[in-house]
């Protein structure tokens, strides 16, 4: 799997947020703190000085960049890189493009603007959107997908499993975009957030094993 343009452009990318970053830090008096941290609701909960505010979502996409950009050449599942390939460029790129959206978020105020508690929520909904249209187009890896001892032993387990996974992550992003967009009690929204990733994490996990353990079953019987 070639990665050279993927990191050219994420490289690319931080360039540019750093160069924003220092513009924007430029138009607010010395001492301003800008919003770095949300809760589940999307409620700001921790701030920094506008300049380490404003580098920070930089600072993260020069590491995801470098991650992703490495998870190939030591991926021991050489002979099946490519049947991950899309789903780690699409979280590659949808990664990406949450970092500049939250660069934008932490910049709001300086352009004067307040996107609301919902703003960042809608963001990982969309990213969880992109990542369950890709999971069941995946195979077998050690660093991408739902990698747990019985997916990435058995490859209609991983197909099974990463199917499910795909409608739940689907599933999700919508409950995300939707409580994001919607105006309700933050508690509500954190419910809704902490609930709908909770069940796209753990569920497809249990069900790897279910169908492990169901394979097993239906082979002793034979």
């Amino acid at each position: 799997m070639k990665t050279r343009s993927l990191l050219l452009l994420n490289l690319l990318a931080v360039a540019l947020m750093v160069g924003f970053a220092f513009w924007a830090a430029g138009q607010v008096p010395e001492g301003t703190e800008l919003p770095t941290h949300w809760n589940a609701a999307g409620e700001i909960d921790d701030t920094m000085p506008a300049l380490q505010a404003l580098l920070l979502p930089a600072g993260l996409t020069l590491a995801i960049g470098l991650l992703f950009a490495i998870i190939p050449a030591i991926e021991p599942l050489q002979n099946k890189l490519e049947g991950s390939a899309p789903l780690l460029r699409a979280t590659w790129l949808g990664t990406l493009g949450l970092m500049i959206v939250l660069q934008g978020i932490v910049a709001a105020p300086v352009l004067g603007f307040a996107p609301g508690p919902g703003a960042i929520i809608v963001a990982v909904g969309i990213l969880f959107l992109v990542i369950g249209n890709m999971l069941p187009k995946s195979r077998p890896s050690f660093f991408v997908g739902i990698r747990t001892p019985w997916t990435i032993t058995n490859a209609d387990n991983w197909v099974a499993t990463h199917r499910l996974g795909g409608k739940l992550f689907l599933a999700a992003g919508v409950v995300m975009v939707v409580a994001g967009l919607i105006d309700m009690p933050g508690e509500l929204r954190m419910v809704l957030v902490l609930g709908s990733t909770m069940a796209a994490a753990l569920v497809p996990v249990a069900y790897s094993w279910y169908f492990w353990n169901r394979t097993q079953h239906e082979q002793g019987s034979n």
